[in-house]
C-alpha cells in the first residue's frame, strides 16, 4: 500500500510539473512567436524556401569618350542610325528630393516623364497629391511630364485588406496613361519606382544600340538611407522594354535576363523624419511596423545614422552564409563617386544623401 501511494504521489508531482511547465512555456511561445515569430521565419529561410533562377547577367560596358558605336560592339549590339523614343514610368508617392535628382539626370534622353499619383496611399490612406502641388518645382521638364490622378480607394479604419491590391489598381491605371502618353511600338519603356534611377549611360545603350532583349531588368546598386550606406546588387525590379502593345507595366520578374550595373536605387531617402514614418505606415509592407515605437522619431534618427533596420529584421537571404554575413548594421562608405551628377553638382542642397549627412529634421 506504502509503495502504491508513493507512486500515487509521484504520479500527481510529475502532473503538477507538466502543468507549471506548460503554464509558463505556453504563453512564452506565443509571446516569442508574436514578437519574433517573423525574425525567426527569416532567419530559417534557408532550410524552408529556395532561391528563385539566377539572371543571365549582361554585362555592362562604359566609359567616358568611347563612341556609342563602339560600346554597342562591346555588347554584341549594333548602333542605330536614331535613337529610340524613351518613355521613363513612374508611380509617384512623395519622394520629391529623389524625383528631381532621377528627372534632372535624365531629362536629356527621355522622351516623356510619366508619373502617376493617387490621394490614397497602398494601405488606404487619404494623403496629398505631393506632385501637383510641387509641380513648380519641376518646370525644368514641364514640356515633358505626362501626369495624372487615380483616385484611390480609402480603407475604413480597422478593415482588413490587401495593399497590394491598391498598388496593382495604379499599375493597371499606368497602363492607360502611357497609352495616353503617346508610346509606340519600338519605343523604350522604363518601368520602376521613383527611388530605382537607371544612370545616363543606361538610357543611352538601350535608345542607341540594335539588338537589345525586348525585355530586361535592370540591376541597380542599392543603397539605404542614403549613398553613405551601400547595400549590395540586389535590386533588380526596375525594367526596360522595347514597347509593343503586350507591353503591361510591372515591378515583378518578368524575364531572366538582367544588365549589370545599370543604376542605383536609394531606398527610405527621404530628407525628413515625418517622410520615413509616412512610407512605414503607408506602402505594401505597412504590416512590418509592429509596435508604437518604430514611429519614434528619436528612434528612426538612430537607426538611420547606423546603418540598422527600420522593421527590426533579419535580411531576406537564401543561405545561413550571406544571412549571417548581412547581418547588422550596413557599414558606412566615404565614397561619393558614381553616383548621379545631378547630385554632385547639388551636394550642398542634397546633403544629407551624401556620406556624413546622416542627422535629419523632423518635416
Amino acid at each position: 500500500m506504502a509503495l502504491r501511494s508513493a507512486r500515487h504521489a509521484s504520479k500527481r508531482k510529475n502532473r503538477k510539473f507538466l502543468f507549471i511547465t506548460l503554464l509558463i512555456l505556453v504563453p512564452l511561445t506565443v509571446t516569442v512567436i508574436f514578437s519574433y515569430g517573423r525574425k525567426l521565419s527569416y532567419f530559417f529561410r534557408p532550410l524552408w524556401d529556395k532561391p528563385p533562377p539566377p539572371f543571365e547577367r549582361i554585362p555592362h560596358y562604359y566609359a567616358e569618350n568611347v563612341s556609342m558605336d563602339y560600346l554597342c560592339s562591346l555588347h554584341g549590339w549594333s548602333l542605330r542610325s536614331e535613337p529610340r523614343r524613351v518613355f521613363d514610368g513612374i508611380i509617384f508617392s512623395n519622394e520629391l528630393d529623389l524625383l528631381e535628382i532621377r528627372w534632372k539626370e535624365l531629362y536629356p534622353y527621355v522622351a516623356k516623364f510619366v508619373i502617376l499619383e493617387s490621394n490614397t496611399t497602398f494601405t488606404g490612406m487619404k494623403k496629398p497629391l505631393h506632385f501637383a502641388q510641387n509641380r513648380d518645382r519641376f518646370a525644368f521638364a514641364e514640356d515633358k511630364i505626362v501626369h495624372s490622378v487615380l483616385p484611390g480607394r480609402v480603407a475604413p479604419y480597422g478593415s482588413k485588406h490587401d495593399p497590394f491590391t491598391f498598388e496593382a489598381d495604379h499599375r493597371i491605371a499606368m497602363n492607360w496613361l502611357l497609352h495616353d502618353a503617346g508610346i509606340s511600338s519600338g519605343d523604350i519603356l522604363i518601368a520602376s519606382d521613383t527611388d530605382e534611377i537607371p544612370s545616363p549611360h543606361t538610357i543611352k545603350l538601350l535608345q542607341w544600340c540594335d539588338g537589345v532583349p525586348p525585355v530586361l531588368h535592370l540591376e541597380l546598386k542599392h543603397y539605404l538611407y542614403s549613398f553613405e550606406f551601400p547595400v549590395d546588387y540586389s535590386s533588380w525590379r526596375a525594367s526596360a522594354h522595347i514597347y509593343n502593345p503586350r507591353t503591361l507595366y510591372r515591378h515583378s520578374r518578368q524575364t531572366d535576363v538582367i544588365l549589370s550595373d545599370a543604376g542605383w536605387h536609394c531606398s527610405f531617402c527621404f530628407r525628413y523624419l515625418s517622410d520615413f514614418i509616412f512610407k512605414m505606415t503607408a506602402y505594401s509592407h505597412a504590416d512590418r511596423v509592429k509596435y508604437k515605437e518604430f514611429l519614434r522619431y528619436s528612434r528612426i534618427q538612430k537607426i538611420i545614422c547606423r546603418g540598422d533596420d527600420l522593421f527590426d529584421m533579419l535580411p531576406e537571404e537564401y543561405t545561413f552564409k550571406d544571412l549571417i554575413k548581412k547581418m547588422g548594421p550596413i557599414p558606412r562608405s566615404t565614397s561619393a563617386v558614381h553616383l548621379p551628377a545631378y547630385l554632385i553638382k547639388n551636394a550642398e542642397k542634397f546633403r544629407f544623401l551624401l556620406p556624413g549627412g546622416c542627422m535629419r529634421r523632423a518635416g
